[in-house]
């Protein structure tokens, strides 16, 4: 008889189980796609708005301070620190390919931001345009390297100056999404 108890017990949790897990609770929510929810408290997570510049120019200690630093703020925050630094990667850093002094540059650097004209030449780069926005063709790492290392004609430290990678590993499409696809 207490044999036949313990299997009674055994099925009722057996079944009390399978329906919990079984329940279906999901019939009185909406149905298919609702669109994304908004309503949330969002905090911002991380900042490239110019590739290599978070990565290069901030130290680990104030990754989480500067991806979520405000960009207007950024520069008071943070330009000392980028000329530091970039004074210890190149120490003969004197101006660069666009006239800027290590002041002048860090300040641009620190405040992460991509401008775009919405006039002029799009480009990272050009020889002649700066920072006015950014194709998917532009070599920015290449350029970064160029002002970091170039010195004020660009030619100097030739080594450093370029990453030697001129080209996407496979053409970029002529309509969206642009770019091409993953291998």
């Amino acid at each position: 008889m207490k044999f036949n108890n313990i299997k009674l017990v055994a099925i009722a949790l057996l079944v009390s189980f399978s329906a919990y897990n079984c329940s279906n609770d999901d019939d009185n929510g909406p149905t298919g796609p609702t669109g994304p929810n908004f309503t949330g408290t969002f905090a911002q997570q991380d900042q490239m708005a110019r590739p290599a510049i978070n990565t290069v120019f901030v130290e680990m200690v104030d990754k989480n301070t500067f991806n979520t630093t405000v960009p207007s703020n950024q520069g008071a925050a943070f330009q000392s620190k980028f000329e530091a630094k970039l004074l210890s990667l190149n120490p003969g850093y004197t101006t660069n390919a666009l006239g800027f002094d290590a002041s002048a540059f860090t300040g641009a650097l620190a405040t992460d931001v991509l401008t775009v004209s919405l006039t002029g030449t799009t480009t990272f780069f050009d020889g002649t345009n700066v920072l006015t926005g950014r194709t998917l063709a532009d070599d920015v790492i290449s350029t970064e390297l160029l002002l970091i290392f170039g010195g004020p004609t660009g030619a100097d430290n030739p080594g450093l100056t370029d990453d030697n990678v001129d080209a996407n590993d496979k053409p970029f499409l002529s309509s969206f999404p642009y770019l091409a696809s993953p291998w």
